[in-house]
């Protein structure tokens, strides 16, 4: 704590948990605080921010809520895919406002042409020149609500931002701000109007994810929160964190260390999709440099500087399932690529943690400081 005087007035400066706060200013009730927040340099902490500020108005949505940190924090995008209601636009919306990143959304609708999502040159006649005008594409998060609704052409447009983190107009190569990232979703049951995403397309996203019906204690807490505030919404979510943030945390993310071993398990999972008898595409090589990149933010994002066997395990499915394609007979047998990669992930021999780790290492605590590592679950709530 820190203190600050001038003329009639004291101001003490402090830092820490809310009850620590609580008992200082019942000690000195009459003086000034300035309550600055803790330090938000880690993924652990960026993590634990962003989901307890979102989860103010969303509930059971906290895995969901991962998987968006892990993408950020990646350089990556993800595809939320649900039934009609399940707050997939809404995860995405609040997810925006918790990071306070600048964001913009696009309904995506079979008339929707690549320059409204890129952008173009108008004729100003006011100047007689033609002038760029930017389109939503320009922004930090992009929500691209219901991608599977427009056409493969548009669709594409998205190939070279994803990737690259550029846009090319009439010949001209523009950089996109950083950080970049898509969040499109899809609705799966209804396919009358739609375009199926091309592999070309769904490999561009680092994730896949399900948002699925709340069970019953979930949904009675949700129909319990809308009754007594009938408003609520993602407005009403706060910035947590700052783009200076994200970026230092990415730092720390790619410095997570990974052993030859776990690389090793994580190459033979996913070359277990490219001879397994029911696909007829497995996982490619940008699908390994995926898996390898998700389970070291999995692992920093639980407060860990070594990746382990069990965080490849809880990517496995998210990174994989949108990459395959099942062959004829599998489908006949109503086998999906879920099936497919649980079972790959169950026949995989991890390595053992020894090796795993191979590294000296903390994990953070629930206050912030370093421990000794112990064999908690790396998905701990």
């Amino acid at each position: 704590m820190t203190t600050e005087s001038s003329g009639s007035w004291t101001r003490f400066t402090t830092s820490g948990d809310e009850s620590t706060r609580s008992n200082i200013v019942q000690s000195v009730p009459l003086i000034e605080f300035d309550i600055v927040s803790p330090s938000m340099t880690g993924p652990h902490e960026i993590r634990t921010a962003i989901r307890d500020e979102m989860t103010t108005v969303l509930i059971g949505n906290e895995r969901i809520i991962d998987y968006l940190s892990i993408s950020l924090l990646t350089r990556g995008h993800i595809l939320l895919e649900g039934v009609p209601g399940v707050a997939k636009t809404t995860i995405a919306n609040g997810f925006a406002r918790a990071t306070g990143l600048d964001s913009k959304r696009v309904q995506m609708t079979p008339d929707l042409l690549p320059a409204d999502i890129t952008g173009t040159h108008v004729y100003k006649e006011a100047t007689g020149e033609f002038e760029l005008q930017r389109g939503p594409v320009f922004s930090n998060l992009l929500i691209a609500d219901e991608i599977n609704r427009t056409t493969p052409k548009t669709q594409s447009a998205l190939l070279e931002a994803m990737q690259e983190g550029t846009v090319t107009i009439e010949g001209e190569t523009m950089t996109l701000p950083k950080p970049f990232m898509v969040v499109a979703t899809q609705n799966p049951i209804e396919m009358e109007g739609t375009y199926e995403l091309p592999e070309a397309q769904r490999d561009r996203f680092q994730l896949k994810a399900t948002v699925e019906l709340p069970n019953e204690e979930n949904e009675l807490a949700l129909l319990k929160r809308f009754d007594d505030r009938p408003t609520l919404s993602p407005a009403d979510i706060e910035r947590t964190v700052s783009p200076e943030d994200i970026l230092a945390a990415r730092e720390t993310v790619a410095e997570t260390h990974v052993s030859e071993s776990v690389r090793r398990y994580i190459r033979s999972i996913v070359a277990a999709t490219r001879d397994h008898p029911e696909l007829d595409y497995g996982g490619s090589p940008r699908a390994s440099l995926a898996f390898l990149q998700v389970a070291k933010a999995h692992a920093a994002i639980h407060g860990r500087e070594y990746v382990i066997p069990e965080d490849v395990k809880r990517m496995a499915g998210p990174v994989l399932v949108h990459r395959l394609v099942p062959n004829t007979q599998a489908q006949l047998d109503d086998r999906t690529a879920e099936n497919v990669v649980t079972e790959i992930v169950a026949d995989v021999s991890p390595p053992s943690s020894d090796a795993a780790k191979s590294s000296p290492t903390a994990t953070i605590s629930e206050d912030g400081g370093f421990v000794e590592d112990s064999d908690e679950n790396p998905d701990d709530g």
